[in-house]
């Protein structure tokens, strides 16, 4: 079996770079010819490589769902009428998923709108914020089903009573994260009330160590959430300027996608609904999940 698998982000990224190594493990394991792709988390660079993929006429295609039904649907219809399995990972496709699960279509993820609002609820608790605190959510709100994440973040800090400020992730910071650090900078220097940072985005996430001590921030002056594991996230939290990440474990995601492609393939399976998890990690738990991170697991 051969299968095309978009990751979503740049080459070397931290996200993309564990969902890929789940990706494969699991092809080594069941003997799969795996064709990875990356596409800068730009929703039409996903929709082209889909396009590719088609064109070379795999046993399967694994896509990132950020695009969203709209996008994907039609492809993903021409797809089966060709005999090619496909399933998402990260971003769901509920409309896709409801016309083709029978056929063998699943997403292995998270529900981004509860990963959002589990993210903030857990901030606002372990943080002790109160009605009239400040907090800034960096995310993203134009991208179909992927900007559930971040209307969750600020849907339910605002009902908190907190006080939001939204930054949007440029696409240059998307593909790029090393260039947030002066949209941060600046942020905090106009901003000095801030006490709580949300960033809807891993490699963000990843380098908020690096972009907190530029801005010259002491650690846990300011409360960081984020979203997923890295070895630099990792750093981060043991040494005070992360405080707590949410894990979807996109390993898994890898993982268990190309095994859905082969058993819906092999044996005729529909799709499966597979939710990776909502776990927590923070100072209290570091230790053990660090050496997971670097080894690209966690």
């Amino acid at each position: 079996m051969s299968i095309w698998f978009d990751v979503g982000g740049p080459v070397g990224g931290p996200y993309a770079t564990v969902v890929q190594n789940g990706a494969v493990q699991a092809a080594e394991d069941l003997s799969v010819d795996l064709r990875v792709v990356y596409s800068d988390w730009q929703p039409q660079k996903m929709v082209e490589n889909f396009k590719q993929a088609l064109a070379a006429k795999p046993t399967g295609i694994i896509v990132m769902g950020h695009p969203g039904d709209s996008a994907f649907e039609p492809l993903v219809d021409e797809a089966f009428s060709k005999g090619i399995k496909v399933t998402s990972v990260d971003t769901a496709l509920p409309e896709t998923m409801a016309a083709q699960q029978s056929n063998g279509f699943g997403y292995v993820g998270v529900n981004n709108a509860e990963r959002g609002i589990y993210l903030a609820n857990q901030a606002l608790r372990d943080g002790k914020f109160k009605a009239g605190d400040r907090a800034m959510v960096w995310g993203i709100k134009d991208i179909a089903e992927r900007s559930d994440s971040t209307r969750g973040i600020i849907s339910t800090l605002e009902e908190a009573g907190v006080k939001v400020d939204f930054i949007q992730i440029s696409p240059e910071v998307d593909k790029d994260p090393s260039l947030g650090t002066s949209v941060l900078s600046a942020y905090l220097a106009r901003t000095p009330d801030v006490k709580l940072v949300m960033v809807d985005h891993g490699a963000l996430t990843s380098q908020m160590g690096n972009f907190l001590r530029n801005a010259g921030v002491r650690p846990n002056e300011l409360f960081v959430a984020g979203f997923s594991l890295s070895p630099a996230t990792a750093d981060a939290i043991k040494t005070g300027y992360v405080q707590l990440v949410a894990d979807s474990q996109p390993y898994l995601m890898g993982y268990l996608s190309v095994v859905q492609v082969v058993l819906s393939t092999r044996y005729g399976f529909s799709g499966l609904d597979i939710n990776t998890g909502a776990g927590f990690v923070n100072a209290a738990n570091i230790d053990f999940i660090a050496p997971l991170a670097a080894k690209g697991v966690r």
